[in-house]
C-alpha cells in the first residue's frame, strides 16, 4: 500500500472567503453590506486569492522533498534526445575533383528560426565516380553465370544489351556496373543514350526494374530519385541515392564496387519487356551526397570558472540541455601551462583520490567534482580528484539541443547555414526522426521507486527488458529470451522506435544502428550477472499482407467507396505492426497468432461498411511485397517473431502522390455495393 502525501491545508479560495465573512459580525458589527459590489468584500476576495496561492505552494513542499530524495539517490529525469535526418547536398555542377562537406556543417528550416538547426555528424566526401566494369547475368542465375559486356559499353559505336536472355528478358536478369571506388552516400547520375526503343511493352512510368548495391552482406535497394529513361528505353538520366554502405565484391574475377539493375516481375495484367533495352552510351556522374545530421548546435569553448581547491565543487554550462558526449567533448582543467583532460563518469562510487573524474548532468548542464566522504571507522576518503586551487575549468566543445521539435517533415531542412564550396542546395528527402523531449518530472517520480525496488541488476528476463528501455529512448520494445541451451547467451530482442506512418515503414527501419547497439551493450555490461553473455538482436519480422472484400451500403457513392477503402487500408497497416498493432494499439503482442476473424471484425466497424465478405491472410517477402504460400485464416508466430505489414510501394521521388505511376499497396481491399 502506497503512503498518501499529506495535505497540509485543504482550504481553497471559497472556503477562505466564507470563513472571513463569518468573522465580520464579531470584529466589525457595523459592517452590514456583504454584497459582491462592496469594496470590503472585494478586498476579502483579493486576499483570499493570495492565500489560496500560498497554500498551494505549501502543499507542494512534500513533492519538493520527494524530488530532492530522488536526486540524493542519483535518479534524474532523462535528458532530451536529438532528431536525426539524412541531408542531401547537391553540387552546383558536375566536377572532376572531390568536394568535402565538413563535419559540423549547419542546415536549417526557413521560417522556423535558429531553434531548428541540424549539424552534420561526419565529413562527407563527394568524389567523381569511375566506371571500370560491366557484366550481365542470365535469366535469374544471379552471379553464377555472367557475361562481360564492358567492351560494348566503353567503345564508341558498340551497343550494350542490358539483359542477355533470349529471345526476351525474364525476371532476375541483371546488368552489373562496377566502380573503382565506393559510392556510399553518393547521389549518382547515369546519363543514358539508348538505341531505338526495342524494349517495348512496359509502362515507361513504372518499369519493372530495381536498382541495388552490394552492402558487404547483401544487395541493398538503391532509391531512385528520378528516371527519365522509361526503363532504359530512351535517352535520359537515372539519378540514384546510394545507401551508407557500398562495399567491394569480386565478381567474375573482377573486384569492384558493384551496383546492379535487376528486372522484377510485373504486377498482374501489366506488360513486361518484349526485348532487352539497348544502350549506346552510359556516363556516370556525381551530383551530390547524403550525410547524417542531428538536431543540435555545437557550443564552446566555454570557461566554467576557477577551482577553489575544495571537494564537491559544482559548475554549470551556459547552454543546457547537453546531448550525449562524443570524442573531444570532455572537460579540461588548465593549471599553469598544463592542460589535463578529465573523464566523465556516472557517479563517484568507484573513483579514487587521484582519478580525474567528473559527473555531468545532461538535463541541467551541471558539472560536479568528487566529494570527500567520512566512513564509519572515522577516516575520510576523497572520491575523485579535486582541481587545484586557481585552476581554470573549461569545456572545449559540447552539443546543445534535442527535443521532439526536431522531428520535421521531408523537405523542411532546405536552408544551408554554413558556406560550402560548390554546394548549390540541400534537402532532407525523408522526415527527421528520433527527437524526444526531456522526461517530465512527474514521470521521473513514478520511475524512481520502481528503479530502487528492482535495483540496477539484470537477473530476470524482466530486468533485461526494463534496463534496455532505460538505456535509450530509441528502444520502443524489448523481449528477453532464456538461453536455448545451458550456458548459452541470453537473447535480447529489441524493437527500435520508428516515427514513420505504418504504411511507410520498411524492414530496414527496424534495423538496430551501431550506436544503439553500443549504448545497450555499455549500459547492460556492468549490470549483468558475472559469466552471463547477452546477445542483442532484432526479432524476426514475419511479413504479412491481407486481402479483404468489403460490401458497402447500397446507397454509397463512389466517394464513399474510396473513403472506405482508404480507411480499411489504414486499419490493416496499423493492425499488423510491431509498434501500433494488436488490439490495444501498443504493438503486436509476443506469442500471438494473427487470425482473420478479428481482422474482419475490425474492418466491419469502418463507417459505411455493410458486411465483410472475405478476409485472407498471406505470408510475404518484406523486400518485394511478393506473397508466397496459399491464403490462410491463421498465421502463426514463434517466440522471437513479430508481424510486420509489407510496405506500401513508394513512387519515384519527385512524382506527385496519387499519380498513376504509383503501384498498388501490399494490402488489397475491394469495396463493392
Amino acid at each position: 500500500m502506497s503512503l498518501q502525501a499529506p495535505n497540509l491545508d485543504d482550504r481553497r479560495f471559497q472556503d477562505i472567503v466564507d470563513e472571513t465573512k463569518l468573522l465580520i459580525p464579531k470584529y466589525c458589527p457595523e459592517w452590514t453590506n456583504h454584497n459582491l459590489s462592496d469594496p470590503g468584500i472585494a478586498l476579502i476576495e483579493l486576499f483570499a486569492w493570495m492565500s489560496d496561492a500560498l497554500l498551494y505552494r505549501v502543499n507542494q513542499v512534500p513533492d519538493r522533498f520527494y524530488t530532492k530524495f530522488l536526486e540524493l539517490m542519483g535518479i534524474e529525469p532523462y535528458p532530451p534526445t536529438a532528431a536525426r535526418a539524412n541531408i542531401t547536398f547537391w553540387l552546383s555542377t558536375v566536377l572532376g575533383h572531390p568536394v568535402t562537406v565538413p563535419r559540423g556543417t549547419r542546415v536549417g528550416a526557413p521560417g522556423l528560426g535558429p531553434a531548428i538547426t541540424f549539424e552534420t555528424v561526419e565529413d562527407l566526401v563527394i568524389s567523381p565516380p569511375e566506371l571500370i566494369a560491366a557484366r550481365t547475368g542470365r535469366g535469374g542465375t544471379g552471379t553464377s553465370a555472367l557475361v562481360d559486356v564492358w567492351d560494348d559499353l566503353r567503345f564508341n559505336g558498340s551497343v550494350l544489351r542490358c539483359f542477355t536472355s533470349s529471345p526476351r528478358p525474364v525476371p532476375g536478369d541483371a546488368l552489373y556496373l562496377g566502380f573503382a571506388a565506393s559510392l556510399a552516400r553518393t547521389v549518382l547520375r547515369l546519363r543514358v543514350v539508348a538505341t531505338n526503343p526495342a524494349g517495348i511493352g512496359i509502362y515507361p512510368s513504372r518499369p519493372p526494374l530495381t536498382w541495388e548495391a552490394w552492402s558487404g552482406e547483401a544487395w541493398a535497394t538503391v532509391p531512385v530519385h528520378t528516371d527519365t529513361t522509361g526503363g532504359l528505353n530512351r535517352d535520359g538520366e537515372v539519378v540514384l541515392l546510394f545507401p551508407s554502405a557500398h562495399e567491394a565484391l569480386a565478381l567474375d574475377n573482377t573486384r569492384a564496387y558493384w551496383a546492379r539493375v535487376v528486372m522484377t516481375p510485373t504486377a498482374p495484367n501489366e506488360p513486361t519487356y518484349q526485348a532487352s533495352p539497348e544502350v549506346r552510351s552510359l556516363v556516370a556522374e556525381a551530383l551530390g551526397g547524403t550525410v547524417v545530421a542531428e538536431h543540435s548546435v555545437r557550443q564552446g569553448p566555454e570557461t566554467l570558472g576557477r577551482s577553489n581547491g575544495l571537494p564537491g565543487q559544482v559548475f554549470r554550462l551556459q547552454h543546457p540541455p547537453v546531448l550525449d558526449r562524443r570524442d573531444g567533448e570532455a572537460l579540461q582543467v588548465a593549471y599553469g601551462n598544463v592542460v589535463q583532460t578529465w573523464q566523465e563518469v556516472e557517479d563517484f562510487s568507484a573513483s579514487g583520490p587521484d582519478d580525474r573524474h567528473y559527473v555531468l548532468e545532461s538535463g541541467s548542464g551541471t558539472v560536479r567534482f568528487g566529494p570527500r566522504v567520512r566512513y564509519p571507522d572515522g577516516t575520510w576518503r576523497q572520491h575523485g580528484a579535486v582541481p587545484p586551487a586557481g585552476a581554470e575549468v573549461m569545456m572545449p566543445s559540447y552539443r546543445q539541443g534535442g527535443g521532439a521539435e526536431g522531428n520535421v517533415g521531408a523537405g523542411v531542412l532546405s536552408s544551408l547555414r554554413s558556406t560550402v564550396a560548390f554546394v548549390d542546395r540541400v534537402a532532407n528527402l525523408e522526415p527527421a526522426a528520433g527527437g524526444a523531449d526531456a522526461e517530465a518530472l512527474s514521470e521521473a517520480k513514478k520511475r524512481g521507486p520502481f528503479s530502487l525496488r528492482t535495483s540496477q541488476r539484470a537477473v530476470t528476463p524482466h530486468d533485461f527488458e526494463r534496463l534496455a528501455q532505460e538505456a535509450s529512448v530509441e528502444v520502443a520494445r524489448a523481449r528477453c529470451l532464456a538461453p536455448a541451451a545451458p550456458g548459452g547467451p541470453v537473447r535480447l530482442l529489441v524493437v527500435p522506435k520508428v516515427r514513420r506512418r505504418p504504411e511507410a515503414q520498411t524492414i530496414d527501419d527496424f534495423a538496430l544502428t551501431d550506436g544503439l547497439v553500443s549504448r545497450l551493450s555499455q549500459y547492460l555490461e556492468p549490470r549483468r550477472v558475472l559469466g552471463m553473455t547477452v546477445e542483442i538482436s532484432t526479432p524476426y519480422y514475419q511479413g504479412v499482407t491481407v486481402a479483404a472484400r468489403l460490401r458497402a451500403l447500397p446507397t454509397a457513392s463512389d466517394e464513399v467507396l474510396a473513403r472506405i477503402r482508404s480507411d480499411a487500408l489504414e486499419i490493416l497497416y496499423a493492425w499488423a505492426n510491431p509498434l501500433s498493432g494488436g488490439p490495444d494499439g501498443r504493438g503486436w503482442p509476443w506469442d500471438t497468432d494473427l487470425n482473420a476473424a478479428p481482422v474482419a471484425e475490425r474492418l466491419s466497424q469502418v463507417a459505411g461498411v455493410d458486411r465483410v465478405d472475405e478476409v485472407l491472410l498471406f505470408e510475404c517477402d518484406l523486400r518485394t511485397g511478393r506473397r508466397y504460400g496459399p491464403a490462410k485464416e491463421v498465421l502463426h508466430l514463434d517466440e522471437r517473431s513479430l508481424f510486420l505489414s509489407a510496405p506500401q510501394p513508394l513512387p519515384v521521388l519527385g512524382e506527385e502522390p496519387g499519380s498513376q505511376q504509383q503501384a498498388s499497396p501490399s494490402h488489397s481491399v475491394v469495396v463493392s455495393k
